[in-house]
């Protein structure tokens, strides 16, 4: 069974999926390594369910600093939400941050899913739900948290993402510098080693 599909029925509990006709409404697409799928300022014309492999969400500040918002590993969606449903062009860049198949759905055929069947509203609703809940929670702990405690929370909830997001692009998205980042995880292992 394809991963789009267990995930479906994992959100939804839901069985009997009709595969091939909920999978028609998609596209499969590889990307390489740093490979771009979205580039910020273009139109935003795909949302992304990541079937192997990650994908970051950021923009370049005003200085040129890529900023990092959100990752995707597997099963998990991304795209600039308000651009793709409103047909604007993406605020965000997406990029593969290593060897990553998708799934893509285009803003017409995402229209024609919703309509057609409605566990799949229920389920894109599960979804948003979660991703907002989680995105609150970023911005909570990156503005009351110590750093360190922020950090170690983060590697306690999250440690696929410690694994394979490049130590530059982590720190951008914990809000720290790379340096600090460093020396974070200087300490976690002499503490280990103590």
């Amino acid at each position: 069974m394809h991963r789009l599909i267990q995930h479906i029925q994992k959100v939804n509990r839901n069985t009997g999926i009709p595969d091939d006709l909920i999978l028609s409404f998609f596209e499969t697409k590889t990307f390489k390594k740093k490979e771009i799928l979205q580039e910020e300022g273009e139109r935003c014309s795909s949302y992304f369910f990541v079937v192997k492999g990650c994908l970051r969400l950021f923009f370049l500040d005003r200085n040129g600093a890529e900023q990092t918002l959100q990752f995707a590993l597997e099963d998990w969606w991304m795209t600039d939400m308000d651009a793709f449903r409103t047909g604007r062009n993406s605020a965000y860049s997406i990029q593969a941050m290593e060897a990553t198949e998708v799934l893509c759905i285009t803003p017409a055929n995402y229209e024609l899913i919703l309509s057609r069947f409605p566990f799949v509203e229920s389920y894109f609703r599960a979804v948003y739900e979660r991703a907002y809940a989680a995105s609150l929670l970023r911005i909570r702990m990156i503005s009351r948290m110590p750093k360190d405690e922020f950090y170690k929370l983060f590697q306690s909830k999250y440690p696929d993402f410690i694994q394979r997001i490049p130590q530059k692009v982590l720190a951008s998205f914990l809000g720290f510098t790379p340096e600090y980042l460093s020396e974070l995880r200087k300490n976690k292992v002499k503490s280990n080693n103590s």
